[in-house]
């Protein structure tokens, strides 16, 4: 029993190579996974309150009855640890030197703006600042646009109602300046205690009354929760999410974190699969030695199961004493790259998938062979008879199976992720076994000889189960690099195509029908083209199937379409960036129907055929479903719910029209030419929100290309595991080879030229069946059409072969430093 412990002594176990390997790739796994885990959580909260500025809060409640909230609900909202501010919105007539103007007033509260910031400039010619308050009592902030059509300077007074208050600045950009109606006209900031003394709010008044909130997520939910029931039809809770202007590009940016953390998971799987199973194989010796000394089978066991235990603990320390400091030099330079501070917030739940990936990665891949030969008899081990059937490893390979997958399964919690990396996987399994009869059916004919080709072709046949063992690793490891690399390019292209350098900044509403021709023909005249023009009906949906629609949908779906007027529109041809679900366009000639927008349609339970009808002022019209379509909501282009066709019933109905186009800042003078000449028609300036998205956008590329770098230096760590799995092999062949008279030259070129053709073969396989993982991933995780790739992936079997070339030349170091006796010995 002394022998037998003496021969599982964890000094002995530290000096064998074997056991070194495992432990440096549970140490990489795990500081693998664990880093990107903290880096994507990181990514995620910095993004989110990034776009938290859109609302100036983590949440908003907007009440649109007029009357503001009971103070009872801000002050338990206090209690829960929550930030609160409050905004009033209203549209009235300013007066200043001798000119009237219509404007969108926003007074705030001191605590104005709880995320982001506000943009302010001192006078026209002052440069720019930031601050993270509104104007005080007694001042107003306005809009540059206002100042030149009141004809004021800084330091005038602008009229309110009956309120006179002095123009302190100017309002270059507010943090929340969405696409409201209401911010139609040139924008006034004011402070809220001011809004009593203008006169200006009085009963029945247009006013909108909006609170904010920021904090923690589990307070704002637990404040949701208590909040939900005292809501009324009117309020409106509102996240960064609920937006239509970037909840998309959130959730794609998100989508791929999750994606880059589910492949972590896998390539770090693989590095310790390849090493354990390394290390279990070897024990054959070893165990066949403590069968002879009296140990059991299940005595053999234990000993295994405990030191694998220790192994795991001890390679979780490891990896996370790497992880950590890793991700604060990351945290450190996000924010440099940011250029803004960036909290270091360590999320524990975070580091469950890298302690899970190391344990379950090791007992699955390193137990099963050892397990097995527990019940082999000693002499048989000793003989080296046992081998490894493909019977008898089956139940090995469902094991690692469902293993990686179900880590991956509890990663990221996403069927489309799990089924589309599956589904590549077996593709690979496919074509692998495919090129290993081809493999094995053309090398049988090739014969040794004395060139370097000969060598390399005649190494593959020799080791063949080898061979195609690391064919197998490489490809899976390129495939799943190759599918972020792909992925990351379809996103920022359809990010980029979505918001070009030219995309519309402005849109002009409240368009006259007789005026639709003169105000295109005024923005040709200035170089600055209109976009498609559409008429806009204002209407509410009242009834679904000649039921009451509030009725009709469940009422656990609140569903804020149902509580306003929805903008309607009649349309001839399909806009470019939306796309039919179901059904079919309207076509030529035809005059009724209804086309309907795919969220809502899923929200209101809507399918084709379904009856809706609309109240419009005094008139009703009733609509069949005729098809479903989704909306890029982030075009910066009109987009509409509701569509309907030419010639039909809403066309009969009152309509002004809404348009879109670009305008460089160095031309915004032509608005206030455009404002003298048309009046009626109301300019948004939408400047400021695709200013805000596109700093998203370039976050969200950093934080890709951040996750892209960490993933591919696993990819590597997973090709070295491999390659040192059969280091000790190919260096006795080296060394057998300079014994024979094998010159260095001839040693180095067929071996790397023997990886490079193994590096290649992986490159193809891998690159394919990641095309077909990004086909499912495209259309079931992101939304997006799909496309071939041929710019990214034909270099990537070129890049694996040269990377494996480099690796079989680092293989030979010893070879060709030490003398080949010696190495033998050493090898023994």
């Amino acid at each position: 029993m002394a022998a037998a412990k003496k021969l599982m002594s964890v000094r002995r176990d530290w000096r064998e190579r074997d056991v070194r390997v495992v432990l440096a790739a549970l140490i990489i796994a795990v500081a693998t996974v664990a880093t990107i885990a903290l880096f994507a959580s990181q990514l995620q909260r910095t993004l989110v309150t990034s776009a938290s500025s859109f609302l100036a809060a983590d949440r908003q409640l907007e009440a649109e009855n007029g009357r503001p909230i009971a103070e009872s609900w801000l002050g338990h909202a206090r209690e829960l640890g929550l930030e609160t501010g409050r905004m009033v919105e209203f549209s009235t007539m300013v007066f200043g030197a001798d000119n009237f103007q219509l404007v969108s007033v926003k007074a705030v509260s001191n605590e104005y703006p709880l995320r982001g910031e506000i943009e302010v400039q001192q006078n026209p010619d002052a440069p720019r600042k930031l601050v993270n308050q509104g104007p005080a009592p007694g001042e107003v902030w306005i809009n540059p646009r206002l100042l030149r059509l009141l004809g004021l300077d800084v330091g005038d007074s602008l009229e309110v109602g009956s309120r006179s208050l002095t123009v302190s600045g100017l309002l270059i950009r507010e943090p929340d300046g969405g696409f409201r109606l209401s911010s139609l006209a040139p924008r006034v900031m004011m402070h809220v205690d001011d809004v009593t003394s203008t006169g200006v709010i009085q009963e029945g008044s247009r006013v909108e009354y909006v609170y904010l909130f920021a904090g923690e997520q589990d307070a704002l939910e637990s404040y949701y929760q208590w909040l939900k029931p005292r809501l009324e039809p009117s309020h409106e809770w509102e996240g960064v999410r609920d937006g239509e202007t970037f909840s998309q590009s959130l959730d794609r940016a998100e989508r791929f974190l999750l994606l880059g953390g589910s492949l972590a998971v896998l390539l770090a799987a693989v590095a310790v699969a390849v090493a354990s199973r390394q290390y279990a194989l070897a024990q054959r010796d070893t165990v066949a030695l403590l069968k002879t000394l009296g140990l059991s089978g299940a005595g053999i066991g234990g000993l295994y199961l405990r030191r694998l235990a220790l192994w795991g603990v001890t390679g979780i320390i490891g990896g996370l004493l790497v992880a950590l400091p890793l991700f604060w030099l990351l945290t450190r330079m996000l924010s440099e790259v940011l250029a803004r501070p960036v909290d270091f917030q360590l999320d524990p739940s975070a580091l469950l998938p890298a302690l899970l990936t190391a344990l379950v990665s090791l007992f699955a891949f390193a137990y099963p062979p050892v397990r097995r030969l527990r019940h082999v008899p000693a002499m048989r081990v000793l003989r080296s008879q046992p081998g490894e059937t493909g019977r008898e490893a089956l139940p090995d390979l469902v094991i690692a199976i469902v293993a990686v997958f179900g880590l991956v399964w509890l990663y990221a919690g996403e069927l489309a992720l799990v089924v589309s990396l599956l589904g590549g996987l077996a593709l690979l399994l496919g074509a692998l076994g495919l090129v290993g009869w081809l493999l094995v059916a053309t090398l049988r004919k090739v014969r040794g000889g004395g060139n370097a080709w000969r060598l390399a072709l005649v190494g593959l046949y020799r080791h063949r189960r080898a061979s195609l063992s690391q064919i197998a690793v490489f490809a899976m490891t390129l495939m799943l690099a190759a599918t972020l690399i792909l992925v990351r390019t379809s996103l920022l292209a359809d990010w980029q195509a979505q918001l070009p350098e030219d995309a519309p900044n402005h849109f002009l509403i409240n368009i006259a029908p007789d005026a639709v021709d003169d105000i295109d023909a005024f923005w040709q005249e200035h170089g600055q083209p209109l976009d498609k023009l559409y008429p806009m009906v204002r209407g509410r949906l009242t009834e679904l199937n000649g039921q009451p629609v509030k009725e009709a949908v469940s009422k656990d779906e609140r569903i804020n379409a149902l509580n306003r007027e929805l903008n309607l529109t009649w349309m001839s041809e399909l806009p470019e960036d939306n796309r039919i679900v179901e059904g079919n366009w309207f076509s030529p000639g035809q005059q009724n129907g209804v086309s309907v927008e795919a969220d809502l349609a899923g929200k209101l339970g809507l399918a084709l055929g379904d009856k809706l009808t609309f109240t419009i002022g005094a008139e009703k019209i009733t609509e069949t479903v005729t098809s479903i379509r989704t909306v890029q909501w982030d075009s910066m282009k009109p987009n509409f719910y509701m569509a309907f066709p030419p010639g039909g019933g809403l066309t009969d109905m009152p309509a002004t029209w809404i348009t879109s186009f670009y305008l460089p800042r160095d031309k915004k003078n032509a608005l206030n030419e455009f404002s003298r000449r048309f009046p009626t028609v109301s300019v948004l300036e939408i400047d400021n929100i695709i200013d805000r998205i596109q700093e998203i956008v370039r976050q969200v590329t950093q934080a890709i290309e951040a996750i892209l770098a960490l993933i591919l230096a696993a990819a590597l760590v997973v090709m070295a595991a491999v390659v040192s799995a059969t280091l000790r092999d190919r260096q006795r062949e080296g060394a057998l080879l300079r014994t024979l008279g094998g010159r260095q030259s001839l040693l180095v070129r067929s071996t790397m030229l023997e990886f490079a053709l193994l590096g290649g073969f992986a490159g193809l396989l891998g690159v394919a069946a990641a095309e077909a993982a990004v086909w499912a991933l495209q259309f079931r995780m992101f939304g997006g059409a799909f496309q071939w790739h041929w710019h990214v992936v034909l270099p990537i079997p070129l890049i694996s072969a040269i990377v494996l070339a480099l690796f079989g030349r680092w293989q030979l170091r010893p070879v060709l430093s030490v003398s080949p006796m010696l190495l033998l010995r050493r090898l023994e």
